[in-house]
């Protein structure tokens, strides 16, 4: 299935082959509550009630609200969370959000997407979130 847009368009979300909720941040914005709350929503549409693993690519992502990160702490679909980044900035962020906020579900943060995928798809490591 393609990637679609999630609306407010900041955003695109699809369900992998692997079965892996992919959502992926454009460049440069800054999420706020409306954006995370569409996010969301339009993962829980995409998993149909099923839980999935999602990977959430936030590599080039400006900075997220603290009401964003609110209602990133609410249980959705996503069974473990990947957070994807590769600047000091991303680790900035999902530590902070890991450090404040207690995740839904199982939530690390990588800088290696393959490692990211390996992770949300085993089964072996339900710890809290660590970053």
């Amino acid at each position: 299935m393609p990637a679609r847009r999630i609306d407010g368009g900041k955003a695109t979300l699809e369900l992998l082959p692997n079965g892996v909720l992919h959502l992926e941040w454009d460049r440069d914005c800054t999420i706020t509550t409306t954006d995370a709350e569409a996010a969301m929503a339009a993962v829980d549409v995409l998993a149909a009630g099923q839980a999935h693993p999602m990977l959430v690519d936030m590599e080039t992502t400006r900075t997220v609200t603290r009401g964003a990160r609110s209602v990133f702490a609410i249980p959705c679909s996503a069974s473990r969370i990947a957070l994807l980044g590769s600047s000091p900035v991303d680790r900035m962020i999902a530590n902070f959000f890991l450090g404040v906020n207690s995740p839904p579900c199982p939530t690390r943060f990588f800088t290696s997407r393959p490692l990211a995928v390996a992770w949300l798809q085993s089964a072996a490591d339900e710890h809290p979130a660590t970053a």
